[in-house]
């Protein structure tokens, strides 16, 4: 698999298109985290890598303390201004393996489609020394399939990333590989090296349909799309377009969810 560390920083520079158009959770997930520990107003909670906030209200509801800490400065501000009523809600603009947080703090540390940013070593320690005993570590992710039921599609799209994706970033032909229950799994054991116990793997599905250009504008806020030159990333969008508009005009995704539970015991 391609590496994309050093990208992370590209999402700050489309805050607006980025909380437009990615998608929240589950309710069915949060239910599932809130089950396996019990969040209220005496809780103090951290979400590591927030972005413009998808994960972030349903957890604030709980009525918890909730420190955000982002490393865009562009969504730590859309984030305070997002959920500026929250009286008990704050925003740590920097890196999380750079922020300083206590240990022995909090009941629930959570981070959704963001922590793969995070270098595993430190990251798992850190959550570990920041949980009191009891504490959970949920890590979540949504993982999008395109055109699964559209074959003639997803072979026109593919060849487009042939032509304008992989070759950007190296990528051998026919290396593309989508997210399994396999994947979750292996995933979901990582937390069992750094001390956590009560593991738990929990997958959750849903299906979206996008236009042509609403498609692209999805596209756009990934980073390893948003890295590509613009003029290459122009025509590749375009094409994607052209396809999806000669295919009937609109695109479904196919998204699983995967949610990784871990206590401090």
């Amino acid at each position: 698999m391609p590496s994309f560390k050093g990208l992370e920083g590209t999402f700050d520079t489309v805050v607006a298109n980025y909380d437009k158009m990615r998608p929240g959770y589950a309710p069915e997930l949060f239910k599932t985290i809130f089950d396996y520990v019990s969040i209220g107003e005496d809780s103090k909670v951290v979400e590591v890598g927030s972005g413009s906030g998808q994960a972030t209200a349903p957890v604030l509801t709980k009525g918890c303390e909730l420190i955000s800490v982002e490393y865009g400065e562009n969504f730590s501000n859309l984030l305070k201004e997002k959920f500026k009523d929250y009286p008990k809600f704050s925003v740590i603009t920097g890196k999380f393996e750079d922020v300083d947080l206590p240990s022995d703090s909090f009941d629930l540390v959570f981070s959704a489609t963001a922590f793969h940013w995070v270098p595993e070593e430190i990251g798992y320690k850190k959550v570990f020394e920041m949980l009191k005993k009891g504490g959970a570590f949920a890590r979540f992710a949504n993982r999008p399939r395109n055109c699964k039921n559209a074959p003639e599609l997803a072979a026109e799209i593919d060849a487009l990333y042939q032509e304008y994706y992989n070759k950007q970033h190296n990528i051998k032909s026919g290396t593309r590989k989508w997210f399994t229950e396999e994947d979750a799994k292996a995933i979901s054991l990582i937390p069992e090296k750094y001390g956590f116990k009560d593991i738990e793997c929990h997958l959750f599905y849903r299906e979206r349909v996008f236009t042509a250009k609403e498609y692209t504008q999805l596209l756009g806020t990934y980073s390893d799309h948003i890295a590509i030159e613009e003029q290459i990333r122009n025509e590749f969008f375009a094409g994607i377009e052209d396809a999806i508009n000669r295919h009937g005009g609109t695109i479904t995704i196919s998204d699983t969810m995967d949610l990784e539970l871990a206590r401090k015991v």
